[in-house]
């Protein structure tokens, strides 16, 4: 046998390190407005954790590992936030809300303003993500994953706990006291994430 093309670069199996849960900082690449699959009106945010992150740059080498020939900003790093509330479409989304108000809260000076090119205003901004564990099933087979959960003010990075993990229904969670926030963020489309978008 030849040595196949890449097989130096290629990484072995297990040589993944996991996203630390509880608070980062991070930095927002971009921000699009989008409909959602079924026409609601949504922001999908690309971001990366930086300094003085312990895990900076991850998804920035995340990607520049990806050896697909269709590279997508990570999953983990895109997210997905209905503006306004599923239930009652006349309010906006407590998601929309919290971010608006953490990237305000991180960035000094920051006002949001509403309008034409409306998510360019965020590029470059820093915020504060937690992250923490969720229950996914997929062809009957179920797992977990560290996922984002919601977004914080830079400043109260620190004092995240790890959010409670985010159980399939009719598993009761652990009563672990950190609590958790319930959020109006969607799962990722199938096929979701796009191609660097920045």
């Amino acid at each position: 046998m030849n040595k196949p093309s890449g097989y130096d670069e290629a990484k072995t199996m297990g040589d993944y390190t996991p996203i630390n849960l509880g608070g980062h900082y991070c930095t927002i690449k971009q921000v699009a407005e989008r409909n959602s699959k079924n026409g609601l009106p949504m922001i999908v945010i690309c971001l990366d954790f930086i300094a003085p992150d312990k895990q900076a740059g991850y998804f920035t080498a995340e990607f520049r590992d990806d050896t697909r020939p269709e590279k997508k900003w990570p999953h983990n790093a895109t997210i997905y936030i209905l503006t306004q509330d599923y239930q009652d479409k006349t309010k906006t989304s407590r998601a929309f809300k919290t971010f608006c108000t953490a990237a305000e809260n991180s960035n000094s000076g920051f006002k949001i303003q509403w309008g034409d090119n409306w998510g360019a205003q965020f590029k470059g901004k820093r915020i504060g993500a937690v992250y923490g564990e969720v229950e996914n099933e997929y062809n009957g087979k179920v797992t977990k994953r560290h996922e984002h959960r919601w977004f914080c003010s830079w400043d109260k990075v620190k004092e995240q706990k790890i959010p409670d993990p985010k159980l399939l229904p009719d598993k009761p969670a652990p009563a672990s006291g950190a609590g958790s926030v319930p959020d109006d963020f969607m799962a990722i489309p199938d096929g979701g994430g796009d191609e660097v978008p920045f």
